[in-house]
């Protein structure tokens, strides 16, 4: 199986992540369509020492013609030439309430987030943080957002390909955008039924995008626990990635992931930030028809 599953991560850390699908050849007026469910454990949000469990939908369509939708990203493949893919590309961007980022397809599991009394280098001394306040208390909410952009893949053999997308759009001024880069080892057969996929790369953001997830304002300060923080742009994270399909028969598979991604730089310092490594773990059972 050559596709690659993508899995409908509501944008968890941010749709860049996610890889678009490979552009295989497919007769005129064809189609290739995964639809599944499953579930995933992942931070409440990036830098988050909390972790919350939710379903997950699978979702990826692909056209003979280059369309595609994969997760909660979608684009066109416009290259005619087997050794490289570009197009545009489309993709939400997940929000944040003081709960953390938004647009999972729903928890199933206890509220995260709830510390102690203390836990917190205190901003201002008017209050003392009451039981279930998390760093995010006090902060503004971020709405999800419609962010654009393209994507652009090079081969470098059958297997292995150098990615990068860039997306604009996120953030509450809408202003926010990200460059990921990466390298991707495709599909390779481990056992009969099983493949595995591996990936690394980094990501950069501009300024507007770090100050909307990672800073705090003045007033965010005297509403918070925490300090004013206004960050720059730059290295984001570093990321590394796993993911094994374990294919029954035509139709049905297994599909797992793995991702480890740690914070870098203005984003790593920010206040909001308890832990710089994120893992998200998922898996699904996926019909393809």
């Amino acid at each position: 199986m050559k596709k690659l599953i993508a899995l409908a991560l509501a944008g968890a850390s941010g749709a860049l992540c996610a890889q678009t699908p490979t552009a295989n050849p497919m007769p005129d007026g064809s189609r290739d369509m995964y639809l599944g469910l499953g579930a995933l454990s992942e931070p409440v949000y990036e830098g988050s020492r909390d972790r919350r469990a939710a379903s997950l939908p699978v979702l990826q369509f692909a056209w003979s013609n280059g369309v595609f939708v994969s997760g909660t990203s979608a684009g066109i493949h416009v290259s005619s030439d087997p050794t490289i893919e570009y197009g545009p590309l489309v993709a939400f961007a997940r929000g944040r309430t003081d709960k953390g980022l938004t647009g999972t397809a729903g928890g199933v599991g206890p509220s995260a987030g709830l510390v102690k009394p203390g836990d917190f280098e205190l901003a201002n001394t008017q209050r003392m943080p009451m039981k279930g306040e998390t760093r995010l208390t006090g902060m503004d909410e971020l709405e999800s957002r419609l962010q654009a952009g393209f994507f652009l893949n090079y081969y470098l053999g059958q297997r292995l390909r150098l990615t990068s997308s860039f997306l604009g759009g996120a953030g509450a001024k809408r202003n926010g955008a990200q460059l990921d880069l990466g390298i991707q080892h495709i599909a390779t057969e481990i056992a009969p039924h099983h493949s595995l996929s591996l990936s690394a790369g980094l990501t950069l953001a501009n300024r507007q995008y770090n100050a909307a997830y990672f800073g705090v304002t003045e007033h965010e300060a005297e509403r918070s626990f925490n300090r004013v923080y206004l960050p720059q742009g730059g290295l984001k994270d570093v990321y590394l990635g796993a993911r094994w399909n374990w294919t029954f028969n035509a139709e049905w598979l297994l599909t797992s992931g793995f991702k480890l991604t740690r914070l870098q730089g203005d984003a790593r310092n920010s206040p909001l930030v308890e832990r710089p490594n994120n893992a998200t773990v998922s898996t699904a059972l996926a019909y393809r028809f």
